[in-house]
């Protein structure tokens, strides 16, 4: 295969097959030796000519409930993975998809069909080394912290501050950190003890705990959050820090009881991740141009909208970004504080010491601030010290919890601001949303039916052709890789204004917005990035409503 694509020639060939033989290596650990060919060389020509799939094992998320499927003896002899299950075939990754020997001791051990995927030896080594390693280090400490010593040599109350329990804890956060999850969920039940991850916005079963778990595990994570171990009965909310994976990350951690014990949920900040800019966030052309706009205006109010998770503090920050500069006087009031920006002064709330998002706004304001960022509006008192800052030509930054953009002028006028102050004070409201983004792995054009057609307004004579995920080891089955934001932003103009003083409802509004801005909705845009193959129609139907 190597000759006849042109990477060696008949005589190369012959001296690596010599090597081979004396050295006892593989042809291809031979080429490689003699400095013939790359390994990467290798594995591109295995693939297509046997027309077998590459993984990249560096960044590939392996099912740790299939790693058992396969001896880690078996895995290091042969250098093979499994991958993924789908029904009854059950896909592995192999250095060598020419060893007839590994693939029949593999169909032996799995009882099922086997499908191929290709990989070098070096991502093989090191993903058999990691994923055999944790998942025996998982296996190895639960059985510890059941035996009867640790249980005969630990006094009540102290397991949370074992060893055991703390490489446990030590592993999940690590796994998650792996994934790229953004919370962690730990979940009793009458009989086990669940671990889900959030990746991508939607939750993943990741490990099933024995019950006999549950106690020494939810008190070191109490311990860790500075929690009271002792108390189960309300819910607690705490936090920590660490460096894991070479990563800081802020761990909120917060605790409700259920009818089989405290339910944990563990938010993960990684506070190591660059700050993206506004252009890396999925906005339009035509978008980005009319929010850079509404960015330049150095007073008033900009809102940013949406439900939780939809990434309202990612795109603050992107925004910051975008206004900061040495000549400006930035500080912001946090919970918590995401990211580190430079130049900016940042500060996290702190209701124990007394430090709220308003009475931190209104020491901020003694403070000679150009631009302000107030990580919510959460009350009355919050929101009439934001706008009375934003009507003496201050900037400030801020977010709601409301389903679109007009939502958000409703929410304040029944929070009892002012409608002259939301008139003259708002500069625009932008509201989003996060869409899984298609896998570029998977990807594969179809013809939508009829009733998609019908469903989101499409017209069947120029919509010939959508996209979407078949399904693949990259993407977990799932046909989605990453996120991308739909937005809608509302511009309030001399209009609105007028509306805003007229208490009109949402819908007038975003009629009115449309009419006179060319206001596109949120649904809109989904369609839109649906129809130029980012995302699917079902994603966006999932996220958004018919306006």
């Amino acid at each position: 295969m190597l000759v006849e694509a042109g990477y060696i020639s008949r005589q190369q060939l012959e001296q690596a097959l010599s090597l081979q033989k004396r050295s006892g290596l593989r042809l291809g650990q031979s080429l490689i030796k003699m400095g013939l060919v790359t390994e990467e060389a290798i594995i591109e020509i295995l693939g297509k000519q046997m027309n077998i799939p590459y993984v990249n094992l560096d960044t590939y998320a392996i099912d740790s409930k299939l790693i058992d499927l396969i001896p880690q003896s078996i895995a290091e002899k042969f250098l093979v993975l499994p991958l993924f299950k789908i029904a009854d075939t059950l896909t592995i990754a192999m250095v060598d998809p020419l060893n007839v020997r590994a693939l029949d001791e593999v169909r032996r051990l799995v009882r099922c069909e086997v499908d191929l995927a290709v990989t070098t030896e070096r991502q093989m080594r090191s993903a058999i080394e990691h994923y055999y390693r944790a998942s025996g280090s998982i296996s190895d400490i639960v059985r510890e912290i059941e035996s009867g010593d640790f249980q005969a040599a630990v006094k009540p109350g102290e397991a949370a501050t074992e060893a055991p329990v703390i490489r446990l804890v030590n592993l999940i956060l690590q796994q998650a950190i792996q994934e790229n999850a953004s919370d962690i969920h730990i979940e009793p039940d009458e009989i086990n003890l669940g671990v889900r991850y959030r990746i991508d916005g939607m939750l993943y079963e990741m490990k099933s705990l024995p019950k006999t778990i549950q106690a020494p595990l939810l008190s070191r994570l109490k311990v860790m959050a500075q929690m009271d171990i002792a108390e189960s009965r309300i819910p607690q909310d705490g936090r920590t820090q660490m460096r894991i994976e070479n990563r800081d990350v802020e761990l909120r951690v917060s605790t409700f009881p259920t009818l089989y014990g405290e339910n944990v949920v563990i938010r993960i900040l990684d506070q190591s991740k660059t700050i993206l800019s506004l252009s890396d966030l999925g906005f339009s052309d035509e978008l980005l141009k009319k929010y850079k706009k509404a960015l330049a205006i150095p007073y008033g109010i900009i809102l940013v909208t949406g439900p939780t998770g939809s990434g309202k503090t990612t795109t603050l920050y992107a925004s910051l970004n975008e206004v900061n500069s040495i000549e400006k006087n930035i500080i912001t009031i946090e919970d918590p504080i995401e990211y580190r920006i430079k130049l900016v002064r940042q500060a996290q709330i702190n209701p124990r010491a007394g430090l709220t998002f308003a009475s931190g706004l209104r020491s901020i304001l003694r403070q000679d601030p150009d631009v302000i960022m107030v990580g919510e509006m959460r009350d009355v008192e919050t929101c009439e010290i934001a706008y009375q800052a934003a009507l003496t030509g201050h900037q400030v930054f801020s977010t709601l919890h409301t389903n679109d953009a007009a939502g958000a002028l409703s929410r304040l006028l029944h929070l009892g601001i002012e409608p002259f102050l939301i008139a003259s004070s708002t500069v625009a409201v932008l509201a989003q949303r996060l869409v899984r983004t298609i896998c570029p792995n998977c990807k594969i054009s179809y013809k939508p039916s009829a009733s998609e057609l019908t469903a989101y307004r499409l017209d069947p004579a120029t919509t010939t052709l959508l996209y979407r995920g078949k399904g693949c080891k990259l993407c977990r089955n799932s046909g989605y890789r990453g996120r991308t934001g739909i937005y809608e932003l509302l511009m309030i103009d001399p209009a609105i204004q007028q509306l805003i003083l007229k208490n009109a409802s949402s819908h007038e509004i975003c009629e009115a917005a449309r009419a006179g801005q060319g206001m596109t909705f949120l649904r809109e845009e989904g369609i839109a990035k649906a129809l130029q193959g980012i995302t699917t129609l079902e994603e966006v139907g999932r996220l958004t409503f018919e306006e």
